[in-house]
């Protein structure tokens, strides 16, 4: 589920609250899973249509898979995609808006560079906005980073409409 409404220059106050303190700031006041389904740990800095996080692997992790002794590298696009929704919960927060439920839809030029995410080590995911339609979807251009390094990418496709729940029940009929 994400959020990708976005964050109009002109309609965002980054006086609401302070975005160079984000890894203070507990990480499901932007999105809107709850535990155990909040794979990314902190969130660590903010620019207009771009926002980098941080997964933390232990062995209490969300699909942590002990004969890997990590996470199965396909997560990777639940930690972008989370990412983008903490991106979307940022901007919600500086219009003093709501957060809004949004959908993955897709994914291009997915490339998983390393087969697990390691245990005791920590990756961090940027997401930028790439483009977004008023009907609110969107691409995002997704990086996954190790020790500055990437480790995996893709370009991941958003919908998120005015009304989730209509659009759901509509979806369904």
């Amino acid at each position: 589920m994400l959020d990708v409404t976005p964050c109009d220059a002109n309609k965002c106050d980054v006086t609401k609250f302070d975005v160079t303190r984000l890894a203070e700031q507990e990480v499901e006041k932007f999105i809107p899973h709850r535990q155990p389904m909040i794979l990314i740990s902190q969130l660590l800095h903010y620019s207009h249509d771009s926002l980098l996080t941080q997964t933390d692997i232990s062995a209490s992790s969300a699909y942590f898979d002990a004969n890997l002794n990590g996470v199965p590298n396909y997560v990777g696009i639940e930690y972008m995609a989370q990412s983008i929704a903490a991106l979307a919960g940022v901007e919600a927060h500086l219009r003093d808006d709501i957060i809004r439920v949004g959908f993955l839809l897709g994914s291009r030029k997915l490339k998983m560079h390393i087969p697990q995410f390691e245990l005791g080590q920590s990756y961090q995911t940027r997401v930028t906005r790439l483009y977004q339609e008023e009907s609110g979807l969107a691409v995002f251009d997704c990086q996954i980073l190790h020790n500055q390094e990437v480790v995996a990418e893709a370009n991941v496709n958003v919908f998120q409409p005015q009304d989730a729940l209509a659009y759901i029940a509509e979806s369904t009929q």
